[in-house]
């Protein structure tokens, strides 16, 4: 039994914020501790198991035990307020990452991941049993460090998953083809660990690969009565397979929310022990019904969670405030670690490198701010937690050129942000005045500040006999074209999106870049699956080029290999940039501030943070 104080636990998110040694750091402390209060239960970040089985430089390490220090001070951490701690232990196999020195790659298969990665050895009786030894060891030692159960990985296209799966293990011995034969040493490290700790021990799947070849919900369910008759605590059912589905791997906005949840509804109708769903649980209304349909005891949240600490607080009511959404874009959380700055988030400022709690201002004074996208709206809201008043001057509709960002194909998620800062500036009280501020505006009745929070605008480049081009405005339906020739300049992020739009409706698109490099700006997962669906379209994309001359239907572009020209053109997009948005510098005596795009152009992480930071030092 896993007997907690509540149903919500915290999934394993990769966090990237160890130092390269493995050791856990004041950084992870903080982090979970931010997190341990309305909580039943927390799993951190997947521990490696071998310095030579690391999936990031900065992972957290239970391999040997000069690690125990550190493990012991994160289950007191967990422990503050009665979370229970969960050790998820990680075998990768093939995934293992092959860019970190001294890395070694085993497996089911002589394969490769489809996705890139380094050619396994296949494993022989040898291996298998240094394996179970890993994961034997580890759990000892965790348990060693206090914490109350442990969660094995056999899902997600990891090592155990790779002898489950019928389209990677190619074997002909006894751990190969047939079902139980794929089950056969999966099963063996379950015993071995249940064996050697007694704690309770969660089991994590995929139900479904997502692949047609893959793991499927039928021998999960099989799985899970075998496992069940071992006398595991509860089956965590997720799904797909981080070497050839990602997009479910991850439960990015790109795959539908509530698939994972149908999964763990087919196993939870099959066994008696306690399943644990999963999969963009991202709101009050996810969680009603995942009680109401499916009866779900235990539900755990990632994403959800690194987006808001109080999520589990503020549904029981235990915690004051609006949900802060996460977006299952991967953009800051998936993005940050693999860039090796670590976890990050977008809507959430508080994980910013350069975070610091706020405090009251000294001098309460009144304050404007002109523009209502994203960085406006911290930026008022952050002013009024500190006791500033605000006016917040906007000229058209809240959440700016964001409200640009959920009109692509499959983003439509997006829009719950610009939706959560409405809610805010409303509980806050913060007055929203309707109108383009002027200089004026800020010095009669003069202001003790002005933040300029006005955006970018696009950069149109010089091209002779350009005269009539569109920007985003085919990301609106009503104005979307159909069944042209649509020439797309600028191979960036909204080019991209743009086309995407124009794609699904039919138009025949073609791009050109000026750079070698396509796409540049979208999150990893977006590029990979657009550029896809683009390629399928016959989408033309001309990198290194850039356009000289257009006349009426005819564009001349300029490359390497010289001019060419592209006929039959029926309308133009320009996408090539973005320069910012400064209606006015000064304001007679007035002190102006610039943040977001007004400031330099960037992303949304980094217009929310960087106003925060602003705001927070006024």
């Amino acid at each position: 039994m896993l007997n907690l104080k509540n149903r919500f636990i915290m999934a394993p998110v990769k966090l990237g914020y160890s130092d390269g040694t493995g050791v856990v750091t004041e950084r992870h402390l903080k982090f979970y501790e931010r997190r341990n209060r309305n909580i039943g239960a927390i799993i951190p970040e997947p521990f490696y198991m071998d310095a030579g089985l690391r999936e990031l430089p900065a992972q957290m390490g239970a391999d040997d035990d000069k690690k125990l220090a550190g493990l012991s001070r994160l289950t007191v951490t967990i422990h503050q307020h009665g979370a229970k701690a969960f050790a998820h232990l990680n075998h990768p196999g093939r995934m293992a990452n092959p860019r970190l020195p001294g890395n070694y790659f085993w497996s089911s298969t002589g394969n490769a991941c489809e996705n890139g990665g380094a050619v396994p050895q296949i494993m022989d009786r040898t291996m298998m049993d240094r394996v179970v030894q890993l994961f034997v060891s580890s759990a000892e030692r965790v348990v060693k460090a206090g914490f109350d159960g442990i969660e094995l990985q056999l899902g997600h296209g990891y090592l155990l998953a790779q002898f489950l799966s019928p389209g990677v293990n190619d074997r002909t011995d006894a751990y190969g083809g047939s079902m139980e034969n794929r089950f056969r040493f999966p099963l063996e490290v379950v015993q071995a660990v249940m064996g050697a700790v007694d704690v309770p021990v969660i089991i994590r799947i995929s139900g479904d690969e997502m692949v047609p070849d893959g793991i499927h919900l039928d021998e999960m369910i099989q799985l899970s009565l075998k496992l069940e008759g071992l006398g595991v605590a509860a089956i965590h059912v997720s799904a797909g397979s981080a070497c050839s589905t990602p997009p479910w791997f991850f439960q990015h906005m790109f795959v539908p929310k509530g698939k994972t949840w149908e999964l763990a509804g087919g196993i939870k109708g099959k066994v008696h022990i306690p399943v644990i769903f999963v999969g963009q649980i991202n709101t009050a209304e996810d969680i009603d019904h995942l009680i109401r349909e499916y009866g779900a005891e235990y539900l755990a949240m990632g994403r959800s969670l690194v987006a808001d600490p109080d999520f589990p607080g503020k549904y029981l009511h235990q915690v004051s405030g609006i949900i802060r959404p996460c977006l299952a874009c991967a953009e800051g959380c998936l993005g940050g670690v693999k860039s090796g700055a670590g976890l990050g988030c977008v809507v959430n400022y508080e994980l910013g490198k350069d975070y610091q709690p706020l405090t009251g201002a000294e001098k309460k004074g009144h304050y404007a701010v002109i523009g209502g996208g994203l960085a406006g709206m911290q930026a008022a809201i952050t002013l009024n937690e500190r006791g500033h008043q605000v006016d917040l001057f906007e000229k058209d509709k809240l959440g700016g050129q964001f409200n640009l960002a959920y009109l692509p194909p499959k983003k439509g998620s997006l829009k719950r942000l610009v939706t959560y800062y409405e809610e805010a500036l409303r509980s806050h009280h913060i007055n929203v005045i309707h109108k383009e501020a002027q200089a004026a505006d800020v010095t009669t009745p003069a202001y003790d500040g002005v933040i300029m929070a006005t955006g970018a605008v696009p950069a149109v480049p010089p091209i002779r006999g350009l005269h009539e081009f569109y920007w985003t405005e085919f990301l609106d339906d009503e104005q979307l074209p159909r069944d042209q020739k649509v020439l797309v300049i600028g191979g960036g992020l909204i080019g991209i999106e743009v086309a995407s739009k124009l794609v699904d409706a039919g138009n025949q698109v073609i791009i050109v870049e000026m750079l070698e490099e396509i796409a540049r700006g979208m999150e990893m997962i977006e590029k990979a699956m657009t550029l896809k669906k683009l390629e399928a379209r016959e989408t033309e994309i001309f990198l290194g080029h850039k356009v000289v001359e257009v006349n009426e239907d005819r564009v001349i572009i300029t490359g390497k290999e010289g001019q060419k020209t592209l006929t039959g053109i029926d309308k133009i997009v320009i996408a090539a940039g973005m320069k910012s948005n400064v209606p006015f510098e000064k304001a007679g005596s007035v002190p102006v501030y610039f943040t977001g795009d007004a400031e330099h152009v960037g992303k949304a992480q980094d217009a929310i943070q960087g106003a925060y930071k602003l705001a927070g030092n006024l």
